[in-house]
Order: structure tokens, then sequence, then C-alpha cells
């Protein structure tokens, strides 16, 4: 006598769709790809559009190491590393500002006051600032930092401004890894005996730092390509200044602005400049983002 387990196993069969889902799906295959190509249409033209008529500009030895010192609008000549200079003192000083900030909020929300009072407030404050205008901001700080404190206009203050934009983006990614690491790496830290905020600084921060590298290095992109606080807070200059507490700076999308404003689009030297400007930002936001994505590979967990 046979057991039912010395039967040999049947070939499972499934009943093939039906017409008008097979439609359906083929239907919902063409428009999502659809999608996907009317995305991405508009993204690579001006993609296409920034290369080609930035490429020449960034070509020359002279755009990587002079600046635009003594240059007039219409004279040929000339670089972005005043710009180029600018734009990255302006990222470190931001990041030095937001991220050690940023980055205590979200421990304090996630750690220890998620359901407080304060803790909501906390959060309710990060939803709010992540969708404030550029502007907005910029005009807080005016107001605050240079009309009522009577602090000068400089890069330190244009800084400070684009902070408020890099806080809730740093914070909500800080936040989201450290609620994706396990409780159990928590409790059997706690079970050896090992305090609350050693188990936080060497467990549970190691344990998710890949993604909040990525977070950190995406909001520095971010606020690297703002205007508006540039425009309000600190002037642009043609040649380098390293002191950001006092004196015009430029930057790279302070150099596109001046460059439009100087007659780009009607003089070939100035839509030049332009067009190589924005390349140059485009590729340092580029090299970030690698950048991040190198990073958060290095720092990720590794699999035994």
């Amino acid at each position: 006598m046979t057991s039912i387990f010395d039967r040999p196993l049947k070939a499972r069969t499934l009943p093939g769709l039906s017409p008008r889902r097979r439609t359906a799906n083929s239907v919902a295959n063409l428009l999502v790809s659809l999608s996907i190509v009317i995305a991405l249409a508009p993204l690579l033209w001006v993609l296409w559009s920034v290369v080609a008529k930035g490429f020449e500009a960034i070509t020359s030895s002279a755009w990587w190491t002079h600046s635009q010192a003594g240059m007039t609008a219409f004279a040929s000549g000339g670089g972005a590393y005043h710009a180029i200079v600018g734009t990255l003192l302006q990222g470190l000083a931001c990041a030095a500002i937001s991220v050690p900030i940023g980055i205590m909020v979200a421990i304090y929300l996630v750690e220890y006051g998620g359901g407080s009072r304060l803790g909501r407030l906390a959060g309710f404050m990060v939803d709010i600032l992540s969708g404030v205008p550029s502007i907005v901001a910029a005009l807080f700080i005016y107001a605050l930092f240079v009309a009522t404190l009577g602090f000068p206009r400089s890069q330190f203050a244009a800084s400070l401004a684009l902070v408020l934009l890099m806080l809730p983006v740093i914070v909500r990614a800080t936040e989201e890894m450290l609620r994706i690491v396990p409780i159990d790496l928590r409790e059997a830290s706690y079970a050896l005996g090992v305090t609350k905020w050693k188990t936080i600084a060497r467990i549970v921060i190691p344990t998710g730092l890949s993604g909040i590298i990525t977070g950190i290095m995406l909001a520095v992109a971010r606020v690297m390509g703002e205007t508006a606080p540039l425009l309000i807070l600190v002037g642009y200059s043609q040649t380098i200044n390293w002191d950001i507490f006092r004196g015009f700076m430029g930057t790279l999308p302070g150099m596109m602005y001046d460059q439009a404003s100087a007659g780009a689009g009607v003089n070939p030297v100035p839509t030049d400049r332009l067009w190589g400007a924005a390349l140059t930002l485009i590729l340092m936001i580029a090299f970030i983002n690698i950048g991040a994505r190198v990073v958060s590979r290095y720092f990720a967990p590794k699999n035994s």
C-alpha cells in the first residue's frame, strides 16, 4: 500500500489569460512606457541643449583656472574659477551647519520624543520647512539677520537661508534610515548593558549610515543650484573671495544670472559663459550624486 506522499506530484497548471485581460495588460504596458518617454523627453532635451551649448566653454583650460576679474561683458576670455570656488564654499558652509542639526533632530524624533508634544511639533515644523520656497527663506534671513541684527549681506547670510532648505531633506532622510534599523539590534545592545546614547552612536547610526550620507549629499546638491537667496543676501563678484562673512562672492547660479543680464542670447560671449556655467553646475551636482552612490555602497552593511 502506497502512501499519499509516495505519489508523484502533478505539474501545476494555471489557466490562460482571457483575451480581455491580455488586451488590458498590453494597454497598461503601453501607457506606462509612454508615460516614461513623456517624462524623460524634456529632461533629455534640456540636458542635450546644455551639453551642446556649454561644452565648448568648459573645454578651455582657462575656464577652470581663471576668474572673470577685469573682464567686460562682451570681451571673450576668463573662466568660472571664482564661481566654482564660491559654490563649493557655499555648499560646505551649509553642510557644516545643517548636517549636525538635522541628524540630531532626526535622532530625537526616532529615539526619544517621537510621540511627545515637542516631537510632534518638531515633525510639523519640518514638514512646513520642506514646502517653503527659497525666496521666502531668503527674505526671512534678510529681515532677521541683515535688517534686524545689522549684519552685512554676505555668503554666510545666503548659507543660512539655504540651511532652512537643507534641514527638512536631511531630517527626513536620516529619520527614515533610523526607523528601518531593526529593533532587535537595539534590544540586544540594551541587554548587554550598553547605554542608550552609546547604542545610538555605535549601532543605530552606523547601520543606517549609507542612507544618511546619501540624503546629506542630495541635500547639498539641491541647494547648490538655488539662486533667489544669492540675489537677495549676497551680490555677485567677478573675483575670488575666500571670506564668506563679508563682501560679494561669485557662484555658478549668480554667474548665470549676471551673464543673462549682460546680454546673453544677443551677444555670443555672455551666451557661451551662461551655458558653460550651467553645464559646470550640472557636472558638479552629478559628481555629488555619483559620490553619494559610491559612499552609500561603501558604508552599506556587508552581508556575511
